[in-house]
């Protein structure tokens, strides 16, 4: 039976960390910690920035390296590699968000094309990952969403958004790449989804080349799985899914509060984690037909991943099953169940440094929101400095 403390081995989690990186890492969580100063920080370093003040380079050596992997693809490839020396694979996300013209729509598509085509033959880099308002308006999905018409000019738009779709889903299936299609906020998600699902029917023939994400705080996900893998059952086609928690989460309580509908999401953190866990136990028992993305910091989530594999006897390895953390947090479960053999790949963020900031604000946001988290982060820094000294 696996070790239920291997979360504890901070040897193992730090290996690749040097000294002084341990010490940014726990300098830059214990401000993370303190939500006010969050919320000053942020606010100071938009101002920095949208007033070209020669911040860059002091955001480059602290929060921007911690979280991200470089500025480019070409970037990012000594810390791909690295991690990869102890069997920790990398998830490239080209993380510049809130664009609105066709012109940076059109170029987001390029870099993911330009990501698998990097990525292709690199066993370091077995995925590619992208937004579905990265290739076009949030209005549009929106509106589909809301079963609403869109004039002529939204249809020739929305066409081209399938086309990018479609174009990036190509691509991955040929360089055989795993391609994981985030999920975003509920009043925009069923178009996406429906987008997702046609490409799925289309591309995931052989194998589950495109993956759609399920936030499993919203709790009618459980019934949209059943659904989908009936669906895939029906048109014969892998079914591909990343679970995660979910990352929207103030932001659809506050718009269902303001417009008067039932939220969307669980109503606390214990059904959240007990919905997550259920999605994940249904999975496993369908490995079948499904391909699973377990996307969790949430140790007891992991841990009792791992022992389902045990009891169903799934090898540590098997194909059908990965797991993800994102770059710069949780290295305590990705570098220890990589130890283990499992599939593990990290989320590694990239992108020119002001275009990145909304992904790093979010990032340190969502942290102080889950102080436990945080706290936890703290406390095993702390205890790989003291087993060094």
């Amino acid at each position: 039976m696996l070790d239920n403390k291997i979360f504890e081995d901070t040897k193992t989690a730090f290996a690749l960390k040097s000294d002084s990186e341990l010490d940014r890492a726990y300098f830059l969580f214990k401000m993370i910690s303190v939500q006010p100063l969050v919320k000053v920080g942020t606010a100071v370093t938009r101002f920095a920035l949208n007033a070209k003040l020669p911040v860059e380079k002091l955001i480059r050596a602290t929060v921007f390296d911690h979280f991200c992997g470089g500025v480019n693809v070409e970037d990012c490839s000594t810390t791909v590699e690295k991690m990869h020396t102890k069997n920790v694979h990398s998830v490239l996300d080209f993380s510049v968000e809130g664009e609105e013209e066709e012109r940076l729509f059109d170029a987001a598509a390029d870099k993911v094309c330009h990501v698998i085509e990097f990525s292709e033959d690199k066993k370091s880099m077995p995925f590619s990952v992208f937004k579905p308002t990265g290739f076009g308006r949030f209005e549009i999905f929106q509106k589909l969403s809301a079963r609403q018409e869109l004039t002529v000019s939204e249809e020739k738009e929305w066409k081209r958004i399938r086309n990018r779709f479609d174009r990036v889903c190509a691509k991955a299936d040929e360089a055989d790449i795993y391609l994981l299609i985030d999920a975003e906020e509920s009043w925009m998600q069923d178009a996406a989804d429906m987008l997702v699902e046609e490409m799925m029917e289309k591309y995931n023939k052989e194998r589950a080349v495109v993956s759609n994400t399920i936030q499993c705080y919203r709790w009618d996900r459980m019934d949209y799985v059943k659904v989908l893998h009936q669906e895939a059952q029906k048109k014969n086609y892998k079914l591909g899914l990343k679970i995660v928690r979910g990352a929207y989460m103030e932001k659809e309580r506050k718009r269902a509060e303001e417009m008067g509908y039932d939220s969307p999401i669980c109503k606390d953190k214990s059904e959240t984690d007990a919905h997550f866990n259920a999605v994940m136990a249904y999975n496993f028992e369908h490995l079948d037909d499904i391909w699973m993305f377990v996307g969790s910091h949430n140790e007891e989530s992991n841990y009792l991943a791992m022992e389902l594999m045990r009891q169903k006897e799934i090898p540590n390895n098997d194909p059908r099953v990965w797991f993800g953390q994102l770059y710069g947090m949780s290295d305590h479960i990705s570098f220890n169940m990589a130890a283990e053999g499992f599939n593990v790949a990290k989320y590694l963020p990239f992108g020119p440094v002001k275009n990145v900031m909304p992904y790093l604000m979010r990032r340190a946001e969502e942290n102080t929101s889950v102080a436990g988290q945080t706290n936890r982060e703290l406390t095993l820094l702390q205890k790989e400095r003291k087993r060094r000294d």
